[in-house]
Formats: structure tokens, C-alpha cells, sequence
């Protein structure tokens, strides 16, 4: 008896999480989907820098699309043909973050690897929840000090950092765990997009 009980609110968790997540992702704004898309593009076309950000779980992320730009954009093969993706996650720097937290605060670990890496004209990309994270706000702040265009993935309202980014989609749930979640699916979807244009450009050429 206690076991079916279990089981039928397992399923129950199983289909409000799934149903709940379903809705957070039909309503993603698709047109600010395409800006940011758009903005990436255009740095990927005119070689920029991409530094990624994010803190927990948002930081994981940030490291994964990294990854995913830098190498998946680039094919499973070395082609010398292939423009890479100039794209680096400042989260992965242990000893650098500790020794920029231990010495400067937490609030500086990323504004201050960015005042080291960065340019005029590169792009930061923010991955945050809440959006009101003290080191993401003076990340955002000093790129823009720099020059620097700035992109967030965002959560709930945005938070502060929504008013600073030049662009952001926001995931229109108040569940971490569906904000979260959609920001990889979104992630995902910018590997995709990017690797299908080198695809498509790779049979133009080799059509021409």
C-alpha cells in the first residue's frame, strides 16, 4: 500500500516538473533569442573574444558552452579551413578565482580576469539566475568600462544585470531548476545553430 502510494506520487512529481518545464520553454522569447544569436554571429565573424560567466550551477554552464564553441563549432576533424570560436569561460580558473577572492573579494573574480583578457569590441556572455549576483553586476560593469557588449542569460524578472547588457533573454519561470535547465536547452541551441552554418558553409564551398 505504501509503495503504491509512493509510485503515484513519483508520477505525479514526474509530470508537474516535465508539464512545468514544457511551459517554461514555450515561453521563451524567441526574437530575443535570435538577437543574441545575431550578436554571437557577428563576433564569431569578426574573430572577437567570448568570455562566459556564471556562478553554481550557471557556471557549469558557462564552461560547457564554452567548450561546445571553442570545439564542437569547429567539427570533429582538424580543417585549417574552419574559423574557430575565440570563446573562453572565466570559471574555470580555480587558482586564479580563489586568489582574485582571497586578495580582492568575491565580487571581483571575474572584472578582474576580464580587465587582464579582454578588449574593445569582445563580447561577455552572463549566465545567472537571479541576475543580481555582486561579482556578474561588476563583471557587466567593467566590460562595459572596456567596450565590450554584453549578453545575458537571465531568470525570474532579470534582476539588476538585466538593465546593464546590451541584450538578454530572460527564461519566464520563478524554478531554478527550469531556469537552469532551459539555459542549457538554449545553449544547445546556439551549438546547433552555429555548427549547422559551417555545415551549410562547407557544402557551398565544396559545391563551388
Amino acid at each position: 500500500m505504501e509503495s503504491d502510494r509512493r509510485d503515484v506520487g513519483l508520477a505525479e512529481d514526474i509530470s508537474a516538473y516535465l508539464g512545468g518545464f514544457q511551459r517554461t520553454l514555450e515561453a521563451i522569447a524567441v526574437d530575443d533569442l535570435r538577437a543574441i544569436i545575431g550578436s554571437l554571429s557577428d563576433a564569431y565573424e569578426a574573430e572577437r573574444r567570448l568570455f562566459l560567466i556564471g556562478n553554481g550551477g550557471s557556471a557549469s554552464t558557462a564552461s560547457h558552452l564554452a567548450c561546445d564553441l571553442a570545439k564542437t563549432v569547429s567539427g570533429k576533424t582538424i580543417n585549417p579551413r574552419v574559423k574557430r570560436f575565440r570563446a573562453v569561460a572565466l570559471t574555470d580558473n580555480v587558482p586564479l578565482l580563489t586568489a582574485w577572492g582571497n586578495d580582492a573579494g568575491y565580487e571581483t573574480i571575474f572584472a578582474e580576469q576580464i580587465k587582464t583578457l579582454a578588449g574593445s569590441g569582445d563580447l561577455l556572455l552572463v549566465i545567472s539566475g537571479s541576475g543580481n549576483s555582486p561579482n556578474i553586476l561588476e563583471a557587466v560593469k567593467t566590460a562595459r568600462e572596456l567596450g565590450l557588449h554584453s549578453i545575458g542569460l537571465l531568470g525570474f524578472d532579470g534582476g539588476a544585470v538585466r538593465s546593464l547588457v546590451d541584450l538578454s533573454l530572460v527564461i519566464p519561470s520563478d524554478d531554478y531548476g527550469h531556469i537552469e535547465a532551459a539555459h542549457v536547452v538554449v545553449s544547445h541551441l546556439i551549438t546547433a545553430h552555429f555548427v549547422r552554418q559551417l555545415f551549410r558553409h562547407e557544402a557551398s564551398a565544396n559545391a563551388g
